[in-house]
């Protein structure tokens, strides 16, 4: 007999039993307006355009970075799924959009079904947490493109925002910048911590002024901003809001000013996460390149006209929050 399939490295059995396996986890995530189920070539969404004037749909697509290393490394999978789908949340955030449904991509080099199931139960607490159908996606084995125990993580957010209430062109000089505090790093600058710190500790090594191990302080969630931010998101005086990715806090809030405009941020004004001290003194990194990699500790940032500014801040206290007033916007 020939060369099988599954000896060319593609198990389409196992791909049945990781899909058998995580089926019910992804039907837990279903609203009324999903209509296909799971496995259909194609998701649909039945999106309820009457409860908008002028719907806007708004969409994202991103990955994990190398934050992917630290999980096989640890073997732990449950925590990528939910920064993965908070990341793409919060993205579409920005614009104003809430959530509607979303889909995966995942790509390795063997398929585990126990792997797999741990990643999508992650993916699944998350879209719950945001109110967002994960409505289908993709497991794709390609030995060759990836080694054995290889694997990325990818997906794609869509969501609805009314047009007359989109964040878009709203920025003015005196602007004030209030902070949200991260879960840590997020799901960015991995490959530069990854390279400082494995250097020197181990996964599993707790670290005293971290007081866990490293791997525990790594693989934290990427926070979702939504829950805290859905009661600004209609207010005249949110003016933008800004997603602190890769590219550190000024690198990311640029991007919502309009032309004139610059940021003048305290960089005193909040002292940073233990994970950021030990990563600097670790690598013996230039304070200017941890701001240009790192969020520093502020996941997301809020631009709001001054005299609202203790509203917010009273308002996101009393929900938990503690908001640094981070500088403001001004003329150039």
């Amino acid at each position: 007999m020939g060369i099988s399939y599954r000896e060319a490295g593609v198990d389409i059995q196992a791909g049945e039993e990781a899909v058998r396996q995580i089926k019910s986890l992804v039907k837990t995530t279903f609203t009324a307006d999903v209509l296909t189920d799971l496995g259909s070539f194609g998701g649909c969404f039945q999106f309820n355009k009457s409860r908008y004037r002028q719907p806007v749909l708004v969409s994202s697509t991103d990955g994990v970075g190398t934050k992917l290393l630290i999980a096989r490394q640890s073997q732990r999978y449950d925590t990528i799924g939910q920064c993965l789908v908070n990341h793409c949340v919060n993205d579409i955030l920005t614009t104003g959009a809430r959530p509607l449904f979303f889909l995966d991509y995942i790509g390795v080099g063997r398929l585990r079904p126990d792997r797999i199931r741990e990643i999508i139960s992650g993916l699944t607490v998350a879209c719950r947490e945001n109110g967002c159908a994960l409505i289908g996606g993709e497991m794709a084995e390609m030995p060759g493109i990836y080694q054995s125990d290889d694997f990325d993580l990818a997906g794609t957010i869509v969501g609805v925002v009314e047009k007359n209430r989109m964040l878009f062109n709203r920025v003015t000089a005196g602007d004030r910048l209030i902070g949200l505090t991260s879960t840590g790093l997020h799901t960015n600058g991995y490959s530069l911590a990854r390279r400082v710190l494995l250097n020197r500790f181990e996964m599993d090594t707790t670290i005293p002024e971290l007081g866990e191990t490293l791997a525990e302080t790594l693989l934290k969630v990427h926070r979702s901003y939504l829950p805290v931010i859905r009661p600004f998101i209609n207010s005249l005086k949110l003016h933008a809001i800004s997603h602190i990715t890769g590219g550190g806090i000024e690198g990311n809030t640029r991007r919502v000013l309009t032309p004139g405009l610059r940021l003048q941020i305290d960089w005193d004004a909040w002292e940073w996460p233990p994970i950021f001290q030990l990563i600097q003194r670790a690598g013996e990194i230039a304070t200017e390149e941890m701001r240009r990699v790192f969020n520093l500790g502020i996941g997301m940032i809020l631009v709001v006209a001054p005299e609202a500014v203790r509203r917010f801040t009273r308002q996101l206290m009393l929900a938990g929050e503690c908001p640094v007033i981070l500088g403001e916007v001004v003329t150039e």
